[in-house]
């Protein structure tokens, strides 16, 4: 499949050129209602339905069909498919475990059919479920049964993705793909922390909420937590991470917008590797990028949100 990554880095840097830009997203923002904003959307190209939501939806699956094309396996993208099949998982399980029928909670672009998940729940016969899925999945309806707590099992399944995604990042042959595995756990752990100590979570939780990752020593960031902001901020200090301290004091948002900027950055350079799977991926993470904004625009307009506000939480964009 090398062979195939200049003909794809073409197409991808063709492509490049419809990503929205930081004055596209200003312009979006400029329009006095919702309804203009999505006037203005369809101006630019996301003209594929008449709602927020369906438009969002016909890029993702516009960026999926992309990929397909590109990619005669999409198995080298299963880093980003496993946060789907989890979300999937958790819905799946309490589905099954509350005897109450799933609507419209199943995401489309993840590599398990959410019927596969329900069947194999219902059957209690994981054979045919991915290993690195069948034992979370197993285990989460065990713990749900038995405690009916469904943040315990949303936990236990978020934990597992993480591992996933780790482990997936470790096993592909793109360097992007494997420090875009480690940024994201990694963000995740120290948001993980965060919520613990605004939350006064004991030091069970963080045990079973943290993922090993590379960057960060988790006895030490358990002990930090324990000790609040202040315990956070002197290990971070430490650590790769250190400029995601005035953001994870400024709040969740803040450290989200923080996250994803490092993950733009991360992928910046890739566009002059055409024989690697390096500009494919900063591209379909760019899309999600640039279709997250949007989401954030669409939602604050059709909500009457301050401008300002809004500009607070833009990320930066690829192009």
């Amino acid at each position: 499949m090398p062979e195939l990554y200049p003909y794809a880095a073409a197409r991808i840097h063709a492509r490049e050129l419809s990503l929205l830009s930081r004055q596209n997203l200003e312009q979006l923002l400029a329009a006095k209602t919702y309804d203009e904003c999505l006037h203005s959307l369809h101006g630019m190209g996301w003209d594929e339905g008449d709602t927020a939501e369906e438009i969002l939806v016909a890029e993702t699956e516009k960026t999926w069909q992309l990929m397909g094309e590109l990619l005669p396996e999409l198995e080298v993208f299963q880093i980003f498919r496993l946060p789907v099949d989890f979300n999937n998982a958790k819905a799946a399980v309490k589905s099954v475990v509350t005897n109450v029928q799933a609507q419209h909670v199943f995401l489309s672009g993840g590599s398990i059919e959410p019927e596969s998940l329900v069947k194999a729940l219902k059957d209690n016969d994981f054979s045919q479920i991915p290993e690195w899925m069948a034992k979370p999945l197993q285990e989460a309806q065990q713990l749900l049964l038995k405690t009916r707590d469904g943040q315990l099992c949303d936990v236990l399944l978020d934990k597992a993705a993480l591992d996933a995604i780790l482990q997936a990042g470790k096993s592909s042959e793109c360097a992007l793909l494997r420090e875009y595995a480690e940024l994201f756990v990694a963000a995740a752990d120290l948001k993980i922390a965060q919520r613990a100590i605004l939350t006064g979570r004991p030091a069970a939780f963080l045990k079973e909420a943290l993922a090993e990752c590379g960057t960060l020593n988790l006895s030490r960031l358990e002990a930090a937590a324990l000790e609040g902001m202040d315990g956070l901020e002197s290990y971070l200090s430490l650590t790769p991470y250190a400029d995601a301290i005035p953001a994870l004091k400024a709040g969740a948002s803040a450290f989200d917008k923080w996250r994803d900027d490092r993950i733009m950055a991360l992928i910046q350079g890739e566009k002059a590797n055409p024989f690697t799977l390096g500009p494919v991926a900063a591209y379909f993470l760019a899309r999600q990028n640039e279709i997250a904004m949007v989401r954030i625009i669409l939602s604050a307009k059709r909500n009457g949100l301050d401008v300002e506000d809004v500009q607070e939480r833009l990320r930066v964009m690829y192009v």
